[in-house]
């Protein structure tokens, strides 16, 4: 894909407030700056996330790996990615410590700052606010990199919002792994398959070898209805991504170990099949 061109004029600004970039929220979110816009050190990706319903940008590995945890928490409602920082602010908070701010020296058009993540927490039906911006460790020696780490600390300061940076240190590999290893499967479209999604789950429950590895156990399950070859898998990864099934997530799954014995199944797994039915 053909990158846009990456330089800043206060039209290009312009359009980008036109377009509703950085506005809204959960699947109405766009992006300040989007994976074409940019050219990126690390890999880039896009992918449909569980609580917007809408498709997040990412510029590295480090902010996927974070956008996982944040999937996974209970407690995170909204999730949005490169978000813009207003300029005005950013701009003053640069005079006032003697900072400079970033612009375009080919256009001296102001940079619009951004902060990786600007997430709401829904807790007790009560809303508040956390900023991350998501760096390697390596680049924190950088002295440019600090300066507008403090202009982000300062802004974010000056609106109540708790801010703090992310490093390769703060995300488990394991759980990011095995996380990604079911997240898609809760976007599964189970609109053909209600009732043997709910079988599945019933069998599952109901299995009086508690030694039965799941592999045999899918395998069979395919077998007997008839299915695909892998999409009792495909089930049982859904359930582990909306944790009716529990699974030691802090450890990497090694599916073909797994056995019976090792699940935990969720005291409220009858509130699931409204879920799948509604």
């Amino acid at each position: 894909m053909a990158k846009r061109k990456n330089g800043w004029t206060k039209e290009k600004i312009a359009r980008y407030m036109k377009e509703g970039r950085g506005q809204g929220e959960l699947i109405e979110y766009i992006p300040w700056l989007k994976i074409q816009d940019v050219p990126s050190s690390g890999n880039v990706t896009r992918l449909m996330g569980w609580k917007t319903k809408r498709q997040h940008e990412f510029l590295s590995n480090l902010e996927l790996g974070y956008f996982y945890l944040l999937e996974w928490s209970r407690d995170v409602y909204d999730i949005r990615e490169q978000f813009p920082l207003d300029i005005e602010l950013t701009y003053k908070i640069s005079e006032e410590k003697g900072i400079p701010h970033s612009i375009d020296k080919s256009t001296n058009t102001k940079i619009v700052m951004t902060t990786d993540f600007f997430i709401t927490v829904l807790k007790n039906n009560k809303k508040s606010f956390l900023a991350r911006t998501v760096k390697p460790s390596s680049e924190l020696e950088d002295k440019r990199v600090i300066e507008k780490f403090e202009i982000e600390r300062e802004y974010w300061n000056s609106k109540g919002v708790d801010w703090g940076i992310i490093t390769e240190s703060e995300l488990p590999e394991s759980l990011i792994k095995n996380i990604q290893w079911v997240h898609k499967y809760r976007l599964l479209d189970l609109d053909q398959d209600v009732d043997l999604t709910k079988t599945f789950l019933k069998s599952l429950i109901n299995a009086t070898d508690i030694n039965i590895s799941i592999i045999q156990f899918c395998n069979e399950f395919d077998d007997e209805y008839n299915l695909e070859t892998g999409m009792a898998l495909n089930y049982f990864k859904y359930f582990i991504a909306v944790k009716v099934i529990g699974l030691d997530m802090e450890h990497q799954i090694k599916i073909n170990n797994l056995k019976k014995s090792d699940l935990i199944i969720s005291e409220d797994w009858r509130k699931q099949f409204d879920y799948i039915s509604g």
